[in-house]
């Protein structure tokens, strides 16, 4: 019941910067995480950033000091990714964990966006 939409992938020039935006839309009340995912052809797909409803960050050691997660109150989510390197070349996909309820049978739920093309190349 959760959308998600990600913008701001392209083409940039190896030490270049992108930054990343995902909405998310519909029932949005307790998601307590919202996070970026990558995926390369023909790799897994990968933990680039994640950030927690109490504002507790996490990076994949590739990125980190690279890469900043960060959050607004309208449930939107940014990846700021700085000096770009050619093996981040992926399409980006941003995600959304949210609890069922506040009772103690709640379990979490994960949601997708589309993705996004991110292509670092001369």
């Amino acid at each position: 019941q959760v959308q998600l939409v990600e913008f701001g992938g392209g083409l940039v020039q190896p030490g270049g910067s992108l930054r990343l935006s995902c909405v998310a839309s519909g029932s949005i009340f307790r998601i307590d995480k919202m996070g970026w995912y990558r995926q390369a052809p023909g790799k897994e797909r990968e933990l680039v950033a994640g950030v927690t409803r109490a504002g507790r960050t996490n990076y994949a050691d590739s990125v980190k000091g690279r890469f900043t997660i960060s959050k607004d109150a309208k449930n939107t989510v940014y990846l700021e990714m700085n000096s770009l390197k050619p093996e981040d070349t992926a399409v980006y996909y941003c995600n959304a964990d949210q609890s069922t309820s506040s009772l103690p049978d709640s379990y979490v739920r994960t949601y997708w966006g589309q993705g996004t093309q991110v292509t670092v190349s001369s």
